[in-house]
């Protein structure tokens, strides 16, 4: 990463800070950035291509054993489509539309986003069992926030 591209982040900061952006993310050609604010500031993630590295062998011996895989159940998350204020019921005194441990399809209904007065209705999108409800109801959401974990 050179001098050109910490000033290209800069400016992203400056620009989610002026218009009150949490998350930013980009993919591009091998290279992903992830800019988070939270309660203490921009947060950024950055990765680049793992390139393997040959490793000479200890003289004498055998190459230390490789490192086991972490084995873990993959998360997927569900994140808004758009800017807007995020409610998990259709009315304020109907049940919700997932609760955790809920399994949900694609075609699944989990939530409402109301944007500009228009009450829009969001689906999963992915096979699975709801783990955790990220967004608080009734609070507003950005464009790409995780509403939901989904196992």
């Amino acid at each position: 990463m050179d001098a050109k591209d910490i000033k290209e982040i800069k400016a992203v900061i400056d620009l989610m800070k002026k218009h009150d952006l949490s998350v930013f993310e980009i993919e591009k050609e091998g290279f992903r950035l992830k800019l988070q604010r939270g309660a203490s500031g921009p947060q950024a993630t950055i990765a680049a291509p793992v390139v393997a590295v040959p490793t000479k062998a200890v003289p004498g011996g055998e190459p230390p054993p490789a490192a086991k895989p972490i084995e873990s159940v993959s998360m997927k998350e569900i994140v808004s489509p758009m800017v807007g204020t995020f409610y998990r019921a259709a009315s304020p005194d109907a049940p919700p539309f997932v609760e955790v441990g809920k399994p949900v399809t694609e075609e699944t209904v989990v939530c409402i986003i109301e944007a500009m007065k228009v009450m829009n209705e969001i689906k999963a999108e992915t096979s699975g069992v709801i783990a955790e409800v990220l967004a608080e109801n009734g609070k507003p959401v950005q464009f790409g926030q995780a509403l939901f974990r989904v196992r």
